[in-house]
């Protein structure tokens, strides 16, 4: 799944996506980035507001397990368990998520119980950048459960 599919297909199934303005920058099968700009996002503060910066996090950690799970061929729901935000600066413009694996290694243990078991559970990180700089960081458990499909 390419940059504009996976855009494409937030768009579709999850229209807050489309309403905070998000665009999928890259999509690599160890990271996925997206981008959001200020305007729709903003507080009365005129920064980003935490919800939208917490969101933007979600659907970029939720777009990395998608993408993988896709190339996998392996049909489930994904669903995001818990997580766990931090904002550690203010964001006043366009701003990124990084998403990656927490543990790596993880990978194949979560595969291999979702086959086996038809049901698992990973973590994943997403960083918040800001003019080139990290400004907060998510953690989320996300369940994957096979058979149905997103």
């Amino acid at each position: 799944m390419n940059e504009q599919a996976l855009q494409q297909y937030l768009y579709d199934h999850i229209p807050l996506s489309r309403a905070m303005q998000l665009h999928v920058l890259q999509v690599r099968e160890e990271e996925v980035v997206v981008a959001a700009p200020l305007a729709p996002n903003i507080n009365h503060r005129e920064t980003v507001f935490g919800g939208s910066a917490s969101a933007i996090a979600i659907l970029a950690a939720w777009s990395l397990l998608h993408t993988r799970l896709h190339r996998t061929g392996i049909a489930s729901r994904l669903v995001i368990q818990s997580n766990t935000m931090h904002y550690d600066l203010p964001i006043a413009g366009e701003f990124i998520a990084r998403a990656h694996l927490a543990e790596a290694e993880d990978w194949a243990r979560f595969v291999r119980m979702l086959e086996r078991r038809g049901k698992a559970r990973i973590g994943v990180e997403a960083v918040l950048e800001y003019a080139g700089q990290p400004v907060g960081r998510l953690h989320g458990e996300f369940v994957a459960l096979a058979g149905a499909t997103d």
